[in-house]
């Protein structure tokens, strides 16, 4: 029951109002990219398609949904009758470390101090002052879009997040780089896998909403393996010596939205709430 701790954090995000769940996207119309059953509807089991000899990962995609019965047996309950936000969100967006006891997270002092410091004081959350969530809640709530071309693959995230870029073109990481929000991302191909390395990132975010930091040597390592049509795997590995006794990585799978596009998305004036964080 170790992950109650994140109950107040998440409690910010909803009271805030970040997330707003909207079941229909863009009216319907027919992507002539998809392959169709014969009763027109979209062939997710087809295989994969491919762009340039390497499999096509564009699309609308968003990652699998936890099932109600385990949100309310970590959180209590009947926790997501009150909390209908988590219809939008993952698991791991919660907490990457979930379904582990706290004792055995791989957490140094310092990052165990920040955890601490950031479940006492809720409102300091990027996610409730509308600041962008990063890597990897980009990736962990609501949708995203990815559009694939042979110099960079560009990824359109639908909270509030700026667009990633993902070079492809053989540049080497910055070994220098000024912090960014989303970091700096080049890609390989690992025969139809594609990995992602970013470095760079933006201390201020955190990789979930229990608040674990992410230092300047944090390394993030991405894993995209188009299974079919409709389904693709995910595996992220976070690298950083300085809050983190070892690597370590969370996996999911990311389901294709078809027929559709991005939902617009503006966060503004969430510090109007924060009187129900206790500020």
């Amino acid at each position: 029951m170790g992950n109650r701790r994140i109950v107040i954090p998440l409690m910010g995000i909803i009271f805030a109002g970040t997330f707003t769940h909207a079941p229909a996207q863009w009216p319907n119309y027919a992507d002539s990219r998809i392959p169709r059953t014969k009763d027109g509807k979209p062939n997710l089991t087809a295989p994969a398609p491919r762009l340039n000899g390497k499999p096509d990962i564009s699309g609308v995609w968003q990652a699998e949904r936890s099932p109600a019965s385990e949100y309310d047996s970590v959180l209590g309950q009947g926790f997501t009758d009150l909390q209908p936000d988590t219809h939008d969100i993952t698991k791991n967006f919660l907490n990457v470390f979930w379904g582990m006891k706290p004792e055995d997270e791989p957490l140094r002092p310092e990052a165990a101090e920040i955890v601490k410091h950031r479940k006492q004081n809720p409102w300091e959350s990027p996610f409730t002052q509308c600041l962008p969530g990063g890597i990897p809640a980009t990736l962990l709530a609501q949708t995203f879009k990815i559009i694939q071309t042979p110099q960079e693959i560009v990824m359109l995230p639908e909270i509030l997040t700026p667009p990633r870029q993902i070079h492809t073109d053989g540049r080497p990481l910055p070994k220098d780089p000024d912090p960014r929000w989303m970091g700096y991302s080049v890609g390989h191909w690992e025969a139809d896998t594609f990995v992602v390395d970013t470095v760079g990132m933006n201390v201020r975010a955190s990789l979930d909403v229990a608040g674990h930091p992410r230092s300047e040597s944090m390394h993030i390592t991405e894993r995209y393996r188009r299974r079919d049509v409709g389904h693709m795997d995910l595996e992220i590995t976070f690298n950083d010596p300085k809050y983190y006794t070892r690597p370590f990585s969370i996996k999911t799978v990311l389901t294709l939205l078809p027929d559709t596009d991005l939902f617009e998305y503006v966060c503004a004036e969430n510090e109007k709430d924060r009187v129900h964080l206790g500020k």
